[in-house]
């Protein structure tokens, strides 16, 4: 495995992400990874790495900026707050991501998966909407509201979202506006799981750092909900 710091820009700022390149020879399928809302920190390293020992060429784009990883939650959702309040912003960010992740030789650009966590969740929901050339989506502990559900109708590979039960982040009439959505496009293949006794941030060993308890890492579900994500993979992108 290989791995390597790739500097981009988008709309005037300069992004850095990191990739992670399996051993196998030739083109391979490639997955797309958006991190949480504090930037691209060691756990988004790490699942890169894991994908990549899988066979994947995996991408963590940055939509912080910088490969900067904020610190403290005044910062983070500073940023956030910006973000949620431009949707063409977050989809080109999604998009310039993928356009990293498409460009390189070693990928199969026929297939690739876009994974997120958090708001790297919601972005790549957003991806999905845009239309983008994406095989599957599959969304952790992310929020589920858009400004435009209508955009649904675009999306052309499966989703699934991976939903802490009591997550108050993410709570029911959030998950039923989701449901309405989906339901609403006719043609997408989706799924909602839902893990019990599990709040946000359940994918993230990192997340009890955040000194919040409605933010907490839950193994059985980070489990759980990997197994569900590389199941949708060996039907799409294989």
């Amino acid at each position: 495995m290989k791995t390597e710091r790739v500097t981009y820009s988008y709309d005037g700022t300069e992004y850095i992400g990191y990739l992670a390149l399996p051993a196998h020879a030739g083109k391979r399928p490639g997955v797309l990874i958006a991190h949480e809302g504090n930037g691209l920190g060691p756990q988004v390293e790490e699942r890169a790495n894991q994908l990549a020992e899988l066979g994947y060429v995996a991408f963590a784009c940055d939509y912080v900026g910088g490969g900067e990883v904020l610190e403290g939650m005044p910062a983070m959702l500073a940023k956030l707050g910006k973000l949620r309040g431009n949707l063409e912003l977050v989809r080109g960010l999604a998009r310039a991501g993928l356009a990293q992740l498409a460009a390189r030789p070693e990928v199969d650009a026929s297939k690739i998966a876009a994974i997120g966590y958090c708001f790297g969740g919601t972005l790549v929901l957003e991806l999905a909407r845009d239309g983008a050339d994406i095989a599957c989506t599959v969304a952790f502990h992310a929020g589920l509201n858009t400004e435009r559900p209508e955009d649904a109708r675009k999306i052309k590979g499966p989703v699934l979202a991976c939903i802490g039960a009591d997550d108050p982040l993410v709570p029911p009439e959030q998950r039923a506006a989701f449901e309405t959505e989906m339901r609403a496009a006719a043609r997408v293949d989706w799924r909602l799981e839902l893990y019990g006794n599990t709040v946000h941030g359940f994918a993230n060993p990192l997340a009890g750092k955040m000194g919040n308890p409605a933010v907490r890492y839950e193994p059985l579900a980070h489990r759980r909900s990997w197994a569900s994500m590389l199941a949708l993979f060996a039907e799409t992108i294989g």
